[in-house]
Order: C-alpha cells, then sequence, then structure tokens
C-alpha cells in the first residue's frame, strides 16, 4: 500500500505543483501579498494530500509566538519547506542559490521575498545573506532558516552552518527553535508511509548572545524537539 500512496501522491503533487510554479508569475504581477496568498495555497494542497492519500496526520505542539521573529527549523522533508511559510504568516525563507536559478520558480520565489544564499559560505554569499534579511526585517517580516543547511534523515545531528550566526547577528531577534517530524513520514528517499507528522515549537532565545552560545542553544533545541 506504501508503493500505492506514494506514486498517488507523486502524480498529484508534482502534477499540481507544475501548475502552481507556472501560474506564480501572474500572481506575482499582483503584488508580494497575491505571491504569498498563493504559496499558501500551493501549502494547503500539500498537506491536504499527504493527509487524504499518504493517510498521514498532522499535530501542532506548542504555542507560537507573536511579533517578528528567527525561525530555526529542523528540515527532514519538503512537508515543512512549504508548511511552515503557511503556519508562520509567510516569512522571508532563506534559501539556497541552485533553487533560485531554475526557471520561472526562481523569478517568483524572489518575487515572494525568499533571501538567497549559495551553500559556498564564501564572504561575499554571506554579507549578500545579510543585506536580503534585513531588507526583510525593515518589512516586518519574519525569517526562517534551516540552520542545518538541508534534509536531514530522522535522528541525524549534523552541525549548523556557519551562515546561521551571521544572520542571527545581523537581524538582531529573538530566535524560536521549530521541529517537524516529518521523514518517518516523507523520507528523502523511498516510499511514503502512514502516520503522523508533529509540528513541535520551542521557547525563544534572546537576541544578543555569543556566537557559540546561540549555535549550542538553537543546535540542542530543535533536535531535542524533534526527539
Amino acid at each position: 500500500m506504501d508503493a500505492v500512496r506514494t506514486w498517488m501522491f507523486r502524480i498529484l503533487f508534482y502534477g499540481l505543483s507544475i501548475v502552481m510554479v507556472m501560474l506564480a508569475p501572474v500572481a506575482g504581477l499582483f503584488g508580494t501579498r497575491a505571491l504569498q496568498a498563493h504559496a499558501n495555497f500551493w501549502a494547503w494542497q500539500m498537506q491536504f494530500l499527504v493527509r487524504t492519500i499518504v493517510g498521514a496526520r498532522v499535530r501542532i505542539e506548542g504555542a507560537l509566538p507573536e511579533g517578528q521573529l528567527l525561525f530555526a527549523g529542523k528540515h527532514e522533508s519538503y512537508f515543512e519547506a512549504l508548511e511552515l511559510t503557511r503556519i508562520l504568516g509567510a516569512p522571508a525563507t532563506v534559501m539556497k542559490r541552485e533553487l533560485a536559478r531554475i526557471p520561472v520558480w526562481g523569478w517568483a520565489a524572489q518575487r515572494y521575498g525568499t533571501i538567497v544564499v549559495d551553500r559556498e559560505a564564501n564572504a561575499a554569499a554571506l554579507r549578500g545573506m545579510m543585506r536580503e534579511a534585513q531588507r526583510a526585517r525593515a518589512t516586518g517580516r519574519s525569517v526562517l532558516i534551516f540552520p542545518e543547511g538541508t534534509r536531514v534523515p530522522p535522528g541525524e545531528a549534523p552541525p549548523l552552518r556557519s551562515g546561521f550566526a551571521g544572520l542571527y547577528r545581523a537581524l538582531d531577534l529573538p530566535v524560536v527553535p521549530v521541529a517537524v517530524r516529518s521523514g518517518t513520514v516523507w523520507p528523502r528517499k523511498g516510499m511514503m508511509h502512514k502516520g503522523e507528522i508533529v509540528v513541535r515549537f520551542g521557547a525563544p532565545i534572546p537576541a544578543g548572545l555569543p556566537r557559540r552560545e546561540i549555535e549550542a542553544r538553537v543546535h540542542a533545541a530543535i533536535n531535542a524537539l524533534n526527539g
């Protein structure tokens, strides 16, 4: 049954995704809010298919703080890449540059307000990310980053990428750790499985902490929440 559910989901989700990506520039012509609504609808489609086709329940734990924040998320599957933007009210999301180069999608993503960063994380790339993040902060938007840099299988805890500490310092915002336990339902490789996806919000960590302390606290928090 897992194979049947997986292929049904893939056909429907990726088929709809092609349509949503092609329509994104049209939404973008009507401004950022229209594009945010478009992205939210795409995220809703994905969650609906995960629930109805794959048979996964979605549960949210912890209070979502109010105000402008830096969200640091644990990344296990594509699920949270879309769903967190909907739950968190369209934050500016840090995105790797390879995705920004995809025709149509890249333009729409940058129009949406994503923050593009090179994975090489050289000094010039990091400075560019800081400038984009500060522009997002000036508009009143929160920022979402997956500080481990990529999707990781459940149970793994790689170190945070170097760009996180610089972003934290540049934004001067409290950090809210977020863990989305989605990899058991939607693994990076192989079939999808019926089960439960849990979104957990941790307690805010204040701004202004030294680099080693903030990295240690965020790393510990997102992995503890994911247990």
